[in-house]
């Protein structure tokens, strides 16, 4: 605390903020450094509604579809195929076409993440485009 002399001669006594003014600067600066940041995640397209006549459910002949069984086992067109081959088997049918489209079908009940790991596959592959078929 300072002191200071008034004009009548008492002392009188003043609180010295400077101290009080760094810590609080020191804590706004911490709280700036550990507040949250806005996550990222992939780009996802959100469904559109449905036309007046809907296509058929069932993917067209040329189409890739993968799907991911409940015990695991994946089927490329309903052709099991191993989750190690998979990388190489995408990459032989997609050489010449990167632009082409996969489905991911994954079964009832099924967890995300065997899901995410052939999504992830064909996304190494460099296939962009993958839709997810919901039944």
């Amino acid at each position: 605390m300072a002191m200071s002399l008034g004009s009548n001669g008492r002392r009188r006594a003043e609180i010295n903020v400077t101290p009080m003014i760094d810590v609080l600067l020191v804590l706004i600066i911490i709280f700036m450094v550990i507040a949250p940041l806005p996550s990222t995640g992939l780009h996802a397209l959100l469904p559109q509604a449905a036309s007046q006549d809907p296509p058929s459910a069932e993917p067209l002949s040329h189409d890739i579809v993968i799907t991911v069984c409940a015990d695991l086992s994946v089927r490329l067109n309903q052709e099991p195929v191993l989750l190690e081959d998979l990388h190489n088997r995408l990459l032989g049918l997609f050489r010449n076409h990167p632009n082409h489209v996969i489905f991911v079908r994954g079964e009832k009940g099924l967890e995300f993440q065997p899901i995410a790991q052939v999504i992830d596959i064909a996304r190494g592959v460099g296939l962009d485009h993958v839709a997810l078929m919901t039944q």
